[in-house]
């Protein structure tokens, strides 16, 4: 959890700082990637719910697109964004609809 944590600091860090230093913290950002996909994936998806498993399935893509960003900068052109802002999104998605999901099955189990 904390890797994850790190990581994700890291890759928001560089990715605001690439427009003042580009060179320094492409290395910066492709470390917190790899952090974050090793973090991701290494995560066994242990809830009895179908919904919340097939949410933390399609949230362990989101550090591959990122991987994929990391690799998009350093080529010259800006091709990593709009794969940055796709990872953003699908973890913006999943950790709410997660959440969603949790919610509803406490409620179901207090009845």
């Amino acid at each position: 959890m904390y890797l994850y944590q790190i990581s994700a600091m890291a890759v928001l860090l560089s990715a605001a700082f690439y427009l003042v230093e580009p060179i320094y913290t492409r290395y910066i950002f492709a470390a917190g990637a790899a952090g974050m996909a090793v973090a991701r994936l290494s995560q066994h998806d242990t809830s009895k719910n179908l919904r919340i498993n097939r949410l933390m399935r399609l949230q362990k893509i989101a550090p591959l697109f990122i991987v994929g960003a990391s690799y998009f900068m350093f080529k010259p052109h800006n091709q990593w964004i709009p794969l940055l802002l796709v990872a953003a999104f699908i973890e913006l998605y999943t950790s709410f609809m997660i959440s969603k999901e949790e919610q509803k099955d406490e409620i179901k189990r207090s009845r």
